[in-house]
């Protein structure tokens, strides 16, 4: 039986968001308006051509928290359902890019240590690439091991808009968390 997802757009500061979600408002996607194609072919490797989407009114239980972060509450978001398909290892990717509080990043090769793979920073980098619910499952938390802004699917500009958001300064070590 293919999946069947709803559609829903919310305005944001930095862009129209485009969520897919489930009949239990579990977000399966988010991205922006103008990368949608991006985010269709995301879908599609997660769950083949077996899927349908329709559009949809945002549920409150998605759309009020997400507004909240973008006002200004940078926790809001942290209960959010999420149903992702992936491998084991995209998912425990995952799931460690959501223990990353707001306000603070944390490195490709942190992120490799933290997973208990330190040798597997390149494949923890295509994870987070490949990582279908950006925002809520924060990949723009991940930046270069000198603070450079890394690659970021939704465009630098907004990675780099949500990391000054959550109060992150880059240039300096300030924001990036102690694994020590």
């Amino acid at each position: 039986m293919p999946e069947s997802f709803l559609l829903g757009t919310l305005p944001t500061p930095i862009g129209t968001m485009l969520l897919v979600f489930d009949e239990d408002a579990a977000l399966r996607a988010l991205d922006w308006s103008d990368h949608e194609a991006r985010m269709r072919r995301l879908l599609r490797l997660h769950y083949g051509i077996a899927f349908s989407m329709r559009d949809a009114a945002l549920p409150p239980a998605l759309a009020e928290p997400i507004a909240a972060y973008f006002a200004g509450d940078l926790r809001a978001i942290d209960g959010l359902t999420v149903r992702t398909s992936g491998t084991v290892f995209q998912r425990a990717v995952w799931a460690a890019l959501r223990a990353i509080p707001a306000g603070t990043t944390l490195s490709y090769g942190a992120l490799a240590q933290r997973l208990g793979r330190t040798k597997a920073v390149r494949a923890v980098g295509l994870a987070n690439g490949a990582n279908p619910v950006g925002l809520v499952v924060p990949c723009h938390r991940v930046i270069g091991a000198n603070d450079s802004l890394t690659g970021y699917g939704g465009g630098l500009h907004r990675k780099q808009w949500l990391l000054a958001h959550e109060g992150v300064t880059l240039g300096g070590r300030q924001g990036m968390l102690d694994l020590g």
